[in-house]
């Protein structure tokens, strides 16, 4: 058979024919993913996004056969052929396609292929870096693939669910003004006004709330966000948000919306079911059991106070501890006691101390008694007394840290997940959501010598609160702040915002902002509450973060198509980059030559 001349129209895709289509006609286009010679046949598998399927050239057709033998990996052809089943014994079950394959009439190379640089058809274990500069190709797998149409149901999800709830998607400017609270802005400068400014955005946050003062009374939005932050796994430069804010609403009212789109987004697309409503705590709660804003609940392991039984023990440093505001607590380790071995225990010491303990205590079953690091502070009974008190079974163990409050939250909070691994205890098939709230509405700042807002200084405080510490210990003044947490990993967050004048100049106040810095930083948004303000809350969750953990994926890279590099920088495109000095004259701008080589900063 001779090359066909034009391209055709592809009448079926690849993960499309089926045992229904036996005998029919078929026009397939995509990526010649395998090519095989058995016994004179040849089998080549034909891939798109949609699927494989089989296409056999027979020896008996020599022009189309030698055409065939001539394909590489990768090349974009287009073929013309019969449906047929495959003998009985080489049908698969996996997908319909496997159950049959198309024999060639016609074939037309679209496209030649050099040899890739990386695998497409294979997990090969793949440097990042490689994966990254040749991303276009790591599009290709299977595994990116499924991760980008993941994310393609999540958005289809999110937007159906808002637009059947009457929100408005409306757009909100992404050049603006430089309002610097939280991480650094990109900054754009302005040809037009030299040495002016402006800034990419961070969030919309002062923009959806002039929304509400407009009276567009639910607001959301798929928004593209910028900080000029330190980047790990779970951060890019650039960043999504599912942004969306209500007026006339509280707290809860923002909950049960969060609750209801993120609940039609697992339904749509991965078909499970998230039971509603989320369990909610206070962040004091959180962080007194788990030692984190954002606990994973998806095991047990949570703290136990035993503060009192060492403060009536003959342990004396202890007692002078807890007399002085500190505490003792401890984690109860199940089925650990074979497996608290000396050198594991000076293992999870180490990481302790690592964590800015001062040391870790234990206690272990062992020949029929429990064994305790201090027991010759605690009698046999007493120890027998503590391990019943937390519960303990024979198979058990338990760790316990001591110290000033804030530290033995954080040495046990990273110690409950490093055990939580060490045991096996973390499912890979839950989903485990809560809300955690009531965050403290100031924190104070060594870098800036100063009280800053922990989530912005638009949210909403206790006003309770505020009358009982203004003129004390301000990190004390709770916040009507909220984040929604899945599996360990805050998805997002919102707040109630502020709508009175009064409320906010007095917050202003307390960050030590003037009446000048206000003006210059939030003018606008103060002038336009000056109109009539509705009372308003919203949420912004990262979609990014959230297609991860629906994927599987320990970091966002892998579900964004083109992502930058923990130095922010982009390996396929080179950015980025110097420009044209012209370029930077008509800017008015003259850069100051780097500290590093490109090289250094990858």
């Amino acid at each position: 058979m001779r090359e066909v001349e034009a391209l055709q129209n592809r009448t079926h895709t690849c993960g499309e024919l089926g045992r229904k289509d036996e005998s029919k006609e078929a026009i397939l286009s995509g990526w010649v993913d395998q090519k095989r010679n058995l016994g004179g046949i040849l089998f080549v598998r034909l891939r798109d996004r949609y699927g494989f399927t089989q296409v056999v050239f027979s020896p008996e057709s020599p022009e189309l056969y030698q055409q065939a033998s001539e394909l590489h990996k990768e090349d974009v052809v287009q073929v013309k052929g019969v449906v047929r089943l495959r003998p009985q014994e080489a049908q698969k079950a996996d997908s319909s396609t496997d159950c049959i394959e198309l024999e060639a009439m016609e074939l037309q190379v679209l496209s030649r292929a050099k040899t890739p640089p990386i695998y497409t058809n294979i997990e090969a274990g793949t440097s990042e870096n490689m994966r990254l500069k040749y991303r276009y190709l790591d599009l290709r797998t299977a595994r990116m693939q499924a991760n980008l149409l993941l994310r393609s149901k999540v958005v289809r999800a999110v937007r159906s669910y808002f637009e059947e709830n009457q929100f408005l998607d409306i757009e909100t400017p992404v050049l603006t003004k430089s309002t610097p609270e939280g991480a650094r802005d990109f900054l754009v400068p302005s040809r037009l006004r030299p040495g002016h400014f402006y800034a990419l955005p961070q969030s919309p946050q002062l923009f959806k709330q002039l929304l509400m003062v407009s009276g567009f009374d639910r607001y959301y939005q798929v928004v593209k966000c910028f900080r000029d932050e330190d980047l790990r796994a779970d951060r890019q430069p650039e960043f999504t948000q599912i942004d969306y804010e209500l007026s006339f609403a509280d707290e809860e009212t923002v909950m049960q919306y969060t609750e209801g789109m993120l609940a039609r987004v697992f339904q749509e697309a991965l078909g499970v079911e998230i039971p509603t409503p989320f369990p909610r705590m206070d962040y004091a709660t959180a962080m007194s059991l788990y030692g984190s804003d954002k606990p994973d609940l998806r095991f047990g392991l949570s703290f136990q106070d035993v503060s009192a039984p060492f403060a009536e023990s003959d342990f004396e440093m202890m007692r002078e501890l807890i007399a002085t505001g500190g505490v003792v607590k401890g984690i109860l380790l199940p089925g650990a006691a074979s497996r608290l071995s000396r050198k594991k225990l000076a293992e999870l010491e180490s990481f302790a101390r690592a964590q800015g303990a001062g040391g870790l205590l234990h206690v272990k079953w062992q020949e029929n008694s429990w064994k305790a690091s201090f027991s010759k502070f605690f009698s046999a009974e007493k120890v027998a007394q503590l391990m019943q008190e937390m519960k303990a079974g024979p198979e058990d163990g338990a760790v316990f840290v001591a110290g000033a409050p804030k530290l033995v939250h954080a040495v046990l909070g990273a110690l409950r997940l490093e055990c939580a691994r060490w045991l096996e205890l973390v499912p890979t098939d839950r989903f485990c959501f809560t809300w955690v709230k009531d965050f403290p509405m100031f924190e104070y700042s060594e870098e800036e010598g100063r009280f800053v807002a922990q989530h912005h200084p638009f949210t909403m405080p206790f006003e309770e609160d505020l009358q009982a510490f203004r003129n004390g210990d301000l990190s004390k003044i709770r916040s009507h702040a909220y984040d929604v947490v899945l599996n360990g990993w805050e998805l997002g967050g919102g707040s109630v915002r502020i709508h009175r004048d009064d409320l906010q100049e007095e917050v202003f106040s307390l960050l030590s902002l003037s009446p000048e810095d206000q003006r210059q930083k939030f003018g606008f948004l103060l002038e336009a509450f000056a109109y009539g303000v509705p009372p308003h809350a919203g949420c912004a969750l990262g979609l990014d973060r959230l297609v991860a953990l629906m994927a599987g994926e320990e970091g966002i890279r892998d579900v964004i198509a083109f992502p930058k590099t923990t130095s922010g920088s982009c390996l396929m495109t080179d950015a980025p980059s110097s420009v044209n000095p012209e370029q930077l004259d008509k800017l008015f701008l003259q850069p100051k030559q780097p500290s590093f080589s490109k090289e250094e900063d990858r």
